[in-house]
């Protein structure tokens, strides 16, 4: 295969709602290129990307794909993405490593949510954005109104380069206002049939094709002037006018395709090929330490790994983008993430399943390799002296969370090992092992997220697992001073033990004053601190340790072991097991025995007098609460309001995006459990959320206590 040097690449994420049609696209794009000789169905399983097994079985796209076409001397390496939010991390990762992102909308709906939240990403990120709509043969789709949303939505920075001449089944021809040409197709699409724009459509079209000289020519003085003289651009400045536009996203050119039927797809790669910028083009890319690293093919060679995937009988296949250099067949890099040495046996380019052998890539180029040592998404391997690595992939946070075990518990070590693996090819798998609340976690972006890994563990690993909703991690803390005392005896023979332990807790705040008379009972209690140690608890919140023992009552010696007593028993606080918090506890009386007193028994003392203590102290329970944001269309608003209230939600504000609305809310995580499927079920998959921690705080009165009771029964 050719190699193309860094001016001839152009790399393009592919992003879309569930049912935009990408996948559709993807067989169009390497059709017209001569990649495959015939364009494969999802419904007959034969398509080019969505060829994994998992996705298949569900008819959706799981991971992305990556693909290349040529063109005109000019090598395009596409990302063909998922569309559902629960697969956002390949979004992400895409935009990363590509320079434009062609976001596609169904003819149907328009403006989604997924639309907006993709082209969020895109602002981040500062990628250049084409907008395409597709379906213009769905009798639903009404092209004027999904113009008007777009512009609604995105501003007067939307401009059209064609519009239909009719939409619904009816649609088979075009008008192109860039090259001011009628494109028309046969019933089944196919090669266009290109004629001069008819009489009765030049009015409308030399109207649209102004607007597009003139926005082409505002991100260029030399094409302004030329505007402002003649109002008028010959092709080519009007193509290098929208380029610049593209990079300084003061542009969103909108373009049509019935990808089903491959009607426009050559023309929006004629476009994506003659127009789009090309790698060294766009803003300088940054390395973790800050240095600019040039897309340059005679510099030296760093490689930055952004996907894994796992193929039957090959193994694992490794995705990299040629941030600077030429890497050739049979290099030694270094991995500087590992620390280790890599060699790089053959090189290949991709086009879905299939993969193009190749002896080189120059930078700016994507490629993939197999069978590597010791490689893994997010690694970078460097040619001898450079130390590039590469941070820039930020994933959202966990928003649906599931416990998970083996239903042989003899599996739970092979479980883990497919887990991370997994989570090799989709960073947004997390898997982590809860001390606190003892349980396999295992997160995700929601509910067909952990869906398709528990597929995948069942049905490729052989190994059957549960999944349940995750233990809440509550928090305990008091509300007032308390005082107890406690004496361990034991005698068994020879050395006992012994450990007597009188102390007070209180709730601690930051800055409080240091303790000095407590009242209990209608006895005085005079508290004289002789040594005071804060501890901050792993968990949140502190431990205040305070020693107030006079006389040699206790010596100073136990006084670590009575600490430890009471961290061990804030572990597993007293009213629910959950750990406890933001409490200052004095001891201030004992006793001890010449002979039997030891730490255990001090320890155990100490345990027991501070579960005696805290249950007297008005203790609470506290829950996580998390800041919610949800994009949902404005039909749904008034069901997604009254779905939160019942879940104990308290709305904070909402705001208008066009058709799409903004809705904060606070919520208790305990009452987030199925909020992804609840939320997809209400709105018919049409809306997404984000979750964040918030903060710790009260649990209502009926809800502790049912909490209380039902650790009583666990014990």
């Amino acid at each position: 295969m050719k190699v193309y040097k860094t001016k001839e690449i152009k790399n393009i994420a592919i992003l879309g709602s569930d049912g935009a049609g990408k996948t559709t696209l993807t067989e169009s794009l390497l059709f017209e290129s001569g990649i495959i000789n015939r364009r494969g169905r999802i419904t007959a399983k034969n398509t080019a990307s969505d060829y994994f097994p998992v996705e298949q079985e569900y008819g959706y796209s799981v991971f992305s794909t990556v693909f290349h076409t040529e063109y005109n001397g000019k090598k395009l390496n596409f990302i063909d993405c998922p569309g559902s939010d629960d697969f956002c991390g390949a979004a992400l990762t895409a935009l990363n490593v590509t320079d434009t992102t062609v976001i596609m909308l169904n003819g149907q709906y328009g403006v989604e949510v997924a639309t907006q939240t993709h082209f969020r990403y895109t602002e981040q990120l500062n990628k250049p954005v084409i907008f395409l709509l597709n379906q213009l043969d769905d009798e639903r789709c009404d092209y004027e109104l999904v113009l008007e949303k777009l512009r609604a939505t995105f501003g007067s920075k939307v401009v059209p380069v064609q519009y239909p001449l009719a939409t619904g089944p009816d649609f088979n021809a075009l008008i192109d206002v860039l090259v001011m040409k009628k494109y028309s197709w046969g019933p089944n699409g196919g090669k266009p049939t290109i004629e001069d724009i008819p009489e009765d459509e030049m009015s409308k079209a030399w109207e649209m094709h102004k607007a597009l000289v003139e926005a082409a020519a505002e991100h260029d003085e030399n094409l302004m002037e030329k505007f402002f003289e003649s109002e008028e651009l010959t092709e080519d400045e009007m193509r290098e006018g929208i380029r610049k536009g593209l990079v300084s996203r003061g542009i969103f050119p909108l373009f049509l395709v019935c990808a089903g039927k491959d009607m426009g797809v050559n023309r929006l790669m004629e476009f994506l090929g003659n127009v789009v910028p090309f790698v060294d083009e766009m803003p300088e890319v940054k390395n973790a330490a800050g240095d600019v690293v040039k897309p340059d093919a005679n510099g030296p060679v760093s490689l930055f790994f952004f996907k894994t995937a796992m193929e039957p009988h090959i193994g694992e296949v490794q995705y990299f983008k040629v941030m600077s250099g030429t890497v050739t067949e049979g290099m030694d890099l270094n991995n500087t993430n590992r620390g280790s040495k890599e060699r790089l046996g053959q090189l290949f380019t991709c086009a879905g399943a299939q993969r193009f052998k190749v002896d080189k890539l120059e930078a700016g180029d994507i490629g993939c390799a197999v069978k590597l040592k010791d490689v893994k998404t997010g690694d970078t391997l460097n040619d001898k002296n450079v130390e590039n690595t590469f941070d820039f992939i930020k994933f959202p946070d966990p928003k649906y969370i599931r416990a998970i075990k083996p239903v042989n518990e003899s599996d739970n070590e092979k479980m883990m090992a497919a887990i991370y693996r997994m989570a090799q090819e989709d960073p947004t798998w997390v898997v982590e092992q809860s001390k606190e609340l003892r349980q396999i976690l295992v997160k995700g972006q929601g509910e067909f997220h952990l869906r398709t890994l528990k597929w995948r563990l069942e049905n490729l690993d052989k190994i059957q697992v549960e999944m349940n909703p995750q233990r809440i991690p509550y928090r305990e803390t008091i509300t007032k001073a308390a005082r107890a005392d406690y004496r361990h005896k034991k005698q068994s023979g020879g050395a006992g033990q012994f450990g007597e332990v009188h102390l007070i807790v209180e709730p601690y705040t930051e800055g409080m004053s240091d303790p000095s008379i407590y009242r209990f009972g209608g006895q005085e209690y005079r508290i004289t601190p002789r040594s005071t140690e804060v501890v901050n608890l792993e968990w949140g919140g502190k431990l205040v340790f305070v020693n107030s023992v006079v006389g040699g009552a206790i010596d100073t010696r136990f006084m670590p072991a009575i600490l430890k007593g009471v961290l061990e028993r804030m572990e597993r606080g007293p009213l629910t097991g959950s750990y406890a918090r933001d409490v200052r506890v004095i001891v201030y009386d004992g006793k001890m025995h010449p002979v039997d007193s030891n730490e255990i028994s001090f320890m155990l003392a100490a345990r027991n007098a501070f579960s005696q203590a805290f249950r007297e102290a008005g203790p609470k329970v506290l829950e996580p609460i998390y800041d919610v944001e949800i994009l949902v269309p404005s039909d749904y608003m008034g069901d997604v309001m009254s779905d939160l209230q019942g879940r104990r939600g308290l709305i904070m504000g909402m705001s208008s995006e066009g058709a799409i609305q903004r809705l904060s809310a606070k919520v208790p995580l305990a009452e987030m459990a199925n909020y992804s499927t609840s939320l997809s079920s209400i709105t018919g998959s049409r809306a997404s959320f984000t979750m964040k921690f918030a903060s710790y705080e009260l649990v209502p009165t009926n809800v502790q206590d049912e909490l209380i009771a039902a650790n009583k029964e666990d014990e």
